[in-house]
């Protein structure tokens, strides 16, 4: 069932607001923060409008998403394959940095120990 005149099956994305928006809200967030933790009158304030900003900002951009995908067809079924493998690379990206980097902490730490054991430094 083809609801968006396309003939082909793939999802052009329409130009949105929310990019730049949410790029400006982080921006506001991270002065808050740091305004706040250094103790300047108004960080907290800023703090909570760029939280506050993001939340609505995801809100609508989420929204509108589900908007494309469920009222306007959007997201045909190749375009739903390509969002789930999308997040699957994605979720494997991020395991496998998480065992590289605590892998390499862990050849460190034991590299340092055994340095510190020959040397004479650490007993056991």
């Amino acid at each position: 069932m083809n609801r968006n005149n396309q003939v082909h099956s793939f999802h052009l994305v329409d130009p949105s607001p929310w990019p730049i928006l949410s790029g400006f809200s982080a921006l506001i967030l991270t002065f808050g923060f740091v305004s706040y933790v250094h103790g300047y009158a108004q960080g907290n304030f800023l703090f909570f409008w760029g939280f506050f900003m993001i939340l609505c900002l995801m809100f609508f951009w989420w929204r509108d998403i589900i908007r494309e995908g469920t009222y306007e067809g959007q997201h045909t079924a190749r375009v739903q394959l390509g969002l789930k493998m999308g997040m699957i690379l994605f979720i494997t990206s991020e395991i496998m940095f998480f065992l590289a980097f605590f892998g390499l902490f862990l050849i460190l730490v034991l590299t340092l120990v055994l340095q510190l054991v020959e040397f004479g430094l650490l007993y056991f």
